[in-house]
């Protein structure tokens, strides 16, 4: 029987803190943050904010896929939205880039809650304000799994 889970075990190392601008694109700005101090193994640990305007997407039927699901179209919230939080793995593909797969919830101005995968375009309003931690002794490699059709986490013991 093929082993259901993978993982290693690693320890909590640096914690980097970010305010992101208004105007700044959120995925990009975390993207920057984690190749300024070199984050490739990590996770966001927390994020709060506002936005203007949200470019996310979310798991739909898929039936050109063998796995028969993937993300959908890109949908569009139009601002203000309030970032109730943000979560996500900081991994590193096979030729050593950065590479983040963060996903949002938010409400919008009637308290009407929305999540899902971020994507570029999601533009900070008043502010964002991140905390992401390395993650020691743990090779966070995402890579393309061909049975899914699309990039997954897949991590390795260091």
């Amino acid at each position: 029987m093929e082993e259901q889970i993978l993982s290693a075990q690693g320890r909590l190392g640096r914690t980097v803190v970010l305010r992101l601008k208004p105007g700044t694109d959120l995925l990009k700005g975390m993207q920057a943050a984690c190749e300024r101090y070199q984050i490739h193994n990590g996770a966001i640990l927390s994020a709060i904010g506002s936005l203007n305007g949200v470019h996310y997407c979310n798991v739909e039927a898929l039936p050109d896929k063998k796995a028969g699901y993937g993300y959908g179209q890109v949908l569009y919230l139009d601002g203000p939205i309030e970032l109730t939080g943000a979560s996500g793995v900081i991994c590193s593909d096979d030729e050593g880039n950065i590479n983040l797969h963060v996903h949002i919830s938010m409400s919008d101005k009637y308290g009407n809650a929305h999540g899902g995968h971020l994507v570029e375009g999601t533009r900070v309003l008043m502010t964002a304000d991140i905390v992401i931690g390395e993650i020691e002794g743990v090779h966070m490699l995402r890579k393309f799994d061909p049975e899914m059709e699309v990039f997954l986490l897949s991590p390795r013991q260091e």
